[in-house]
């Protein structure tokens, strides 16, 4: 008897049916996903055809599949296509059929099907080393360092990365925390401690058998078998400390794979036991546990397919069984539904440094992947475009001028986003993107120990991979960068004015998201920050310390430490409920540029819906205009009176008089001055705390400055507020006039002759 096939609607955390009419194709072929069967055991069937009646002349079936997402091996003609899946239960007995969905491929698009899993792993040879330098390549690799070991990277990675681990001694096995319960500063040098086994494995490693030297081989073995000496089940393992594990199983692998030749039989048994326990519970966790597969917003698994599946399990291809399953599972996941955070757009919904990090594994283990494979990610849309992602939504000479978690907080743009901003011009050729890496190398060249670097990536090795197996591209200055950036897959619009110089780059950057805030997300739908003339204006408030401290729970998540509003002290959700989290969105409604006006409109109604659930709706709109002020427009709505509080924090304090306030930075100045409120004049006060957090968490720390500008009650508000940035010691300011008309407030802004008019509908 068939299974009956339960297609449930979907949740907000839940992966989506696609494609289905409404959706846009991206690439060829289509990408199939779906919620899974309730009953899931055994595999699917999914029917592809031109037909809606699925005439078998015209029907494509693919069998075993065993998750809910297919890439097919083949592209398809432009045309419509219908598509149903079933359910494979004991004996391949097919349930019912799901319901028929439809879609529509265009002429032209990017051709990305995936080999199927007879035929995939056909180019990949059987020797080692895979990762990186394939054996094959190897003596091109011994030729060209002999002959310019300069220019290769290879002096500088012999010398700084490689020599140094050859007298260090071997590293003890992390200890537990007291009565086992996290502390920030242990688990951070437990995963720095990690970090440096991966290091002086891998580097230690390539050098030996690079160079050909025994003494090198002799210590990377040294450290190989010491690190697979420490207990899978101990402080390292995937539950105690998963960023601990990750970084040993990769140690492990590339231990195993570049040694491979030096060990004896039982050394390699031994050693590769390890790793496939390490590897297994990464697998456990990532399929069986968090089934990301299902529901995708699980940041560290979805990271651990690149900095653990792929390197370990292309280490043990065709040595271990599960090794093959669990490469099937990640090649299946970056081909079919990577990535939960974005889309073709390039955005990520995480923030630019988890953009950095992500990026960083993400494209070490594509290069894996495509040069032991063959198989090429980088041709999909989302990695075509997302080196845009930072160079809009994080510019190189910006500080404290981006959204959601950042570990480098306060400091310059962090030093790796630049390197995975190169490899994706040295992917897609791109000049402005490696005009982006150049500048961070400027600005921030001195970064190399500090732990969000020194823990998670060594760039001598960067650097000598790069130059190896990607050309030098020329940079190319964005002189013609877009004055407005949107990225619709995860809400943020990027404006600029010459973004080229920083002593006249002006950026307003500001968010309304559909993923709300989930993962490392914010509540901060509809808010704003502002640099200008090499300044933070409008900043984002606060320290980063550790995830789920008071800083980041308290304040650095919560409204109150944004540029938007809060609606009778209350603010967006952004506690710990992930359901209630995706469901706290915003929408960007709409953004252009146009005769010299930058223009977006957000809805953050949803997102405020768990605290004020009286809300009927919160819109606000951006003007850039002229490249030289900005027009904030807030449309407040509610089914009873209450009070707005209007939300900003700088780095510095404020001159605050009458309905102005005014930013007296180094660089640069702002005057803030809100020219109407519905509800009459607001009361304006500043405060320099982080309210609710542990002051140890920020003591020897400077200051941030908090202004509240607050209205009366009343059922609906508008406000419009000016921000008139300009360089310090410069008097240009704006003039305006209000015409109070009976359907709405027109005002009118003049800035150096020029008048521009922004149009305000009147309260219910």
């Amino acid at each position: 008897m068939a299974t009956p096939l339960f297609q449930p609607h979907n949740g907000v955390l839940d992966v989506a049916y696609a494609p289905e009419e409404h959706t846009e194709i991206a690439e060829n072929p289509p990408r199939f996903t779906w919620m899974p069967a309730a009953l899931e055991g055994g595999s699917y069937h999914l029917q592809l055809s031109a037909d809606p009646g699925f005439a078998p002349e015209t029907t494509r079936e693919y069998a075993d599949i065993p998750y809910n997402l297919f890439t097919p091996d083949e592209i398809l003609a432009p045309g419509s296509y219908y598509w149903r899946y079933a359910l494979a239960g004991e004996g391949g007995t097919l349930s019912e059929w799901s319901k028929i969905r439809g879609f529509t491929v265009t002429p032209g698009l990017p051709e990305t099907p995936l080999p199927d899993r007879t035929r995939r792993y056909a180019a990949a040879a059987t020797a080692h080393p895979r990762l990186w330098l394939q054996a094959e390549e190897l003596p091109r690799f011994r030729e060209a360092v002999k002959r310019d070991p300069e220019g290769t990277g290879w002096a500088e990675f012999l010398a700084e990365a490689a020599l140094p681990w050859a007298e260090r001694p071997l590293i003890a096995e992390p200890q537990p925390y007291p009565n086992n319960k996290r502390v920030a500063s242990l688990w951070r040098q437990m995963y720095i401690d990690c970090q440096e086994m991966l290091y002086a494995i891998r580097h230690l490693a390539v050098a030996g058998v690079v160079l050909e030297d025994a003494e090198l081989i002799a210590k990377a073995k040294a450290w190989l078998l010491h690190a697979a000496a420490w207990n899978p089940d101990g402080t390292t393992h995937r539950d105690y400390n998963d960023e601990a594990a990750f970084r040993m199983a990769g140690a492990l692998a590339w231990g195993y794979d570049w040694l491979y030749g030096e060990l004896t039989e039982e050394e390699r048994a031994m050693v590769r036991g390890v790793l496939l326990e390490r590897t297994r519970q990464v697998a456990f966790h990532v399929i069986e546990r968090s089934r990301i597969h299902h529901v995708p917003y699980d940041s560290h698994a979805v990271r651990s397919l690149s900095s653990v599946l792929i390197p370990c399990c292309t280490a043990m291809l065709g040595e271990e069984a599960e090794a093959r399953d669990w490469l099937d599972y990640a090649l299946e996941y970056f081909s079919a539904m990577y990535t939960p955070w974005g889309g073709q757009d390039g955005g990520w919904a995480e923030g630019a440094m988890y953009w950095t990090t992500q990026m960083a594994f993400v494209t070490e283990a594509l290069n894996l992947v495509r040069k032991y494979t063959g198989i090429n990610f980088y041709n999909r849309p989302f990695f075509r475009k997302t080196g845009d992602f930072p160079l809009y939504a994080l510019s190189p000479d910006t500080l404290r001028a981006s959204f959601c978690d950042q570990s480098s907080l306060g400091d310059p743009v962090n030093l790796k986003t630049g390197f995975n901003i190169r490899q994706f011009a040295g992917v897609t050729g791109n000049g402005l993107y490696q005009w982006y890496y150049e500048r961070t190398r400027e600005l921030n060249p001195d970064s190399q120990k500090i732990f969000y670097n020194y823990g998670w990536w060594d760039f001598c090795f960067d650097e000598m991979v790069y130059r190896w197996d990607y050309p030098q591209v020329e940079p190319v200055a964005p002189l013609q960068a877009e004055p407005l950036k949107w990225f619709r897959d995860v809400g943020w619009v990027a404006m600029h004015h010459r973004m080229d110089d920083p002593a006249e780059h002006l950026m307003l950057l500001a968010k309304s998201s559909r993923y709300g805030s989930v993962s490392h997300s914010h509540g901060d739908q509809n808010a704003f920050v502002l640099h200008a003339y090499g300044e933070p204006l409008a900043i984002e408030s606060g320290y980063y310390v550790a995830f789920n401290s008071t800083m980041h729970m308290q304040w650095r998540k919560a409204t109150r430490s944004k540029n938007v509003i809060l609606i009778d002290g209350q603010g967006q959700y952004a506690g710990t409920d992930k359901t209630k989290n995706m469901a706290a969105t915003g929408t960007v409604r709409e953004a252009w540029h146009r005769d010299g006006v930058s223009y977006a409109s957000m809805d953050a109604t949803e997102a405020y819906r768990e605290h004020v659930p009286y809300i009927r709706r919160y819109l606000r709109e951006y003007y850039l205009l002229d490249s030289a002020y900005v027009v904030v427009v807030d449309t407040v709505d509610l089914a009873q009176p209450g009070k707005v509080d209007w939300l900003f924090h700088t780095l510095y304090p404020m001159t605050l008089k009458g309905q102005t306030f005014l930013v007296n930075g180094v660089k640069a100045q702002m005057e803030g001055r809100f020219v109407y409120s519905s509800s009459g004049d607001l009361t304006l006060s500043q405060h320099n705390e982080f309210t609710g957090v542990d002051p140890a968490e920020w003591e020897g720390q400077p200051a941030h400055w908090h202004l509240t500008a607050s209205t009366r009650e009343a059922a609906s508000h508008r406000l419009v507020t000016l921000l008139t940035p300009r360089k310090a010691g410069l008097q240009d300011y704006v003039s305006y006039f209000m015409d109070d008309q009976g359907h709405g407030v027109h005002l009118y802004f003049t800035y150096q002759g020029v008048s521009r008019r922004v149009e305000v509908a009147k309260p219910y």
